[in-house]
């Protein structure tokens, strides 16, 4: 235990910044992990370049991982740092105008060589002349001080450096009274085989946790305490993570196979990467040649009495179209997982955004219905797919499931539910005739309805007696036979978008957060915009406004009063990732008239630029 004085706070927001190849992201997610251990309520914002590795040193080749953890309920990565801990001039460069002034500043002097301050556009070093004055700076020599720490080891310099992350991971370890035993499990795992490897990072990490207790410099450490959380064991997961999670156990309580059809692409690969190692549960993956090949395995799949799931990202959504057309038309379960990533084309793939809502809704050709949801935070997208899988079963529809980067690779606390109390997944396939031929001998009718929810009969190929034709072109209703008639096709356009309307009927209705009753401004979220218009309502709130508000997750069908709660407000507004395009959908539905806040920076919102929206709308 440190002999320095122990602090107690309640929250703090660190930012880690370094180079793409420094080990940013692993040192954040070791850093949240031994957090999550803790108790500490936490969320976390991975943010990385989209090159494998970008240029060394320079402005776009910064990594970095920021989380926020607290001592109560968390609902964003924080808006702005406290602690920036940045590698290089690079890093304190591309971050130092989030990093408000008084906050901390850990500095790996080694890195702020003339070369390097060169490649960022520094003429003299920002740490000799006063410029960062207005900040707590702690000058440190990350690199050297790893170096001289390793000097037993017989490793090359390099191989040395490499392991300044961990010493920085030791360094804030003891600042914050983080544990270290979790990363050194993690290490002995990683380096089992290398031991010369292993025992020099953990030397790293112990070099940098004594740093901090024997240094000057540091005159204090600081401690966060456990969150109140609802009794129950908990992990630390990731939005993809929880995504693949909740596929399998819908798989397990429908009772049905999952069968995993997709092409990697960024940030969606994740969820192939985990389905394809639990193979033990009934799941099966196929990594395609190309997007269409993908979707096509998972509707066949589907066609075959499996749960067939694609993953993509938008540019791959766009090319998976036309079978999710052909998905409409047959009228077989198929889910559709869109990460959403910066547009258009290849756009920013590894930046976040919420701009497919459109394509998701209309990217078809003709009347092309589908069910369209979205999880609100990274443990909800566990949720979100069984939800998805139900509908998708019960409807006989293909239906997208939209996250996107942030939620994907960010990551929170997640109470471990108990399987055995997860919604059931009830599947019945047709298993013997359901009506007469012209000759009145017992046939198979595969476009026979159920009347609640106008889902059609799904008949497992080669079941005896049930033998029937599927495909692109029109069918006749009931009896699946190809058809050209005028009213047929009419009939079926509008069965398949009622089957669609009827989803609302098993949803629950829109919930407002409205705690006094007499607020007049409605924010309205959908996504994961969910945590930053929640912490903006808090600071409303606490500074003695009123504001509603509520949250979607299933965007079509909307939920049956969502027009009634609309009309209920002299104001709505609708922050989204994009240009507006749920609030789009929402004027043309409901002639309301609803406000967009809008932002496309591959980044989320910040609490405090919806609540600057929301204290005007309070106001006017």
């Amino acid at each position: 235990m440190s002999s320095k004085p122990v602090r107690r706070i309640d929250q703090v927001v660190i930012r880690f910044a370094g180079d793409s190849g420094d080990g940013m992201q692993l040192t954040g997610t070791r850093f949240t992990s031994e957090t999550a251990i803790l108790g500490n309520d936490l969320s976390t914002l991975p943010n990385f370049p989209a090159e494998i590795r970008a240029p060394q040193g320079t402005l776009p080749g910064v990594s970095s991982f920021q989380l926020q953890f607290a001592d109560h309920r968390v609902l964003t990565p924080g808006d702005a740092p406290d602690v920036l801990v940045a590698m290089n001039p690079a890093a304190l460069k591309a971050n130092l105008r989030d990093l408000p002034r008084g906050s901390m500043l850990i500095v790996n002097t080694d890195e702020f060589t003339k070369r390097n301050l060169g490649k960022v556009g520094y003429e003299t070093s920002p740490l000799e002349d006063d410029s960062l004055e207005s900040w707590h700076v702690h000058p440190v020599a990350l690199t050297s001080i790893t170096v001289e720490a390793l000097a037993k080891f017989d490793l090359t310099r390099k191989e040395k450096e490499r392991a300044k992350n961990m010493f920085a991971l030791g360094l804030l370890s003891w600042l914050y009274t983080r544990p270290m035993d979790g990363t050194e499990t993690f290490l002995k795992n990683k380096f089992g085989d290398e031991p010369e490897l292993l025992e020099a990072n953990i030397a790293a990490l112990h070099a940098g946790f004594h740093y901090g207790e024997t240094t000057e410099d540091f005159a204090v450490a600081y401690e966060v305490a456990p969150a109140r959380m609802p009794e129950g064991t908990y992990r630390n997961i990731t939005g993809n993570l929880a995504l693949a999670y909740g596929l399998v156990s819908a798989s397990h309580r429908s009772g049905l196979p999952l069968v995993l059809g997709s092409y990697p692409i960024t940030p969606a690969s994740d969820v192939l990467h985990t389905l394809s190692g639990l193979k033990r549960y009934g799941v099966t993956t196929l990594q395609a040649e190309d997007e269409i090949a993908g979707v096509g395995a998972a509707l066949g799949a589907a066609f075959g009495g499996a749960i067939g799931v694609t993953t993509t990202s938008g540019p791959g959504l766009a090319l998976k179209s036309e079978t999710i057309g052909l998905g409409v038309a047959l009228e077989l379960p198929l889910v559709v997982v869109d990460i959403q990533r910066g547009g258009p084309s290849t756009g920013l793939p590894t930046k976040t955004e919420q701009a497919d809502l459109l394509q998701a809704m209309f990217g078809r050709n003709g009347e092309s219905p589908v069910a369209v949801l979205a999880p609100r935070s990274p443990a909800d997208c566990f949720d979100a797919a069984m939800e998805a899988v139900r509908i998708a079963t019960a409807y006989r529809t293909p239906v997208l499931l939209l996250s996107d980067g942030y939620l994907a690779n960010g990551s929170e606390p997640w109470r471990i539910p108990d399987v055995a109390h997860l919604p059931t997944i009830d599947v019945e396939f047709a298993t013997q005739p359901n009506g007469e031929d012209a000759k009145g001998n017992p046939t198979f009718h595969p476009f026979l309805r159920d009347p609640e929810t106008l889902a059609r009969s799904w008949a497992v190929p080669g079941t005896k007696g049930l033998e029937h034709r599927v495909g692109g072109l029109e069918k006749a209703d009931v009896t699946g036979h190809i058809s050209y008639d005028p009213e047929n096709h009419d009939r079926m356009v509008r069965l398949r978008q009622g089957k669609i309307d009827a989803i609302a009927k098993t949803i629950q209705p829109l919930e407002v957060d409205d705690p006094t009753g007499n607020a007049d401004v409605l924010v309205l979220g959908w996504g994961s915009t969910y945590g930053p218009i929640a912490a903006a309502t808090r600071l409303v709130r606490n500074a003695g406004g009123t504001v509603a508000r509520a949250h979607l997750r299933h965007l079509n069908p909307l939920p049956a009063n969502t027009g009634e709660v609309l009309r209920s407000y002299r104001r709505v507004i609708v922050p989204e990732m994009n240009l507006g395009q749920l609030a789009l959908l929402l004027r043309a539905k409901y002639l309301v008239d609803v406000r967009s806040h809008t932002a496309v920076r591959g980044l989320p919102f910040t609490a405090t630029e919806i609540a600057d929206v929301l204290r005007q709308e309070v106001s006017a």
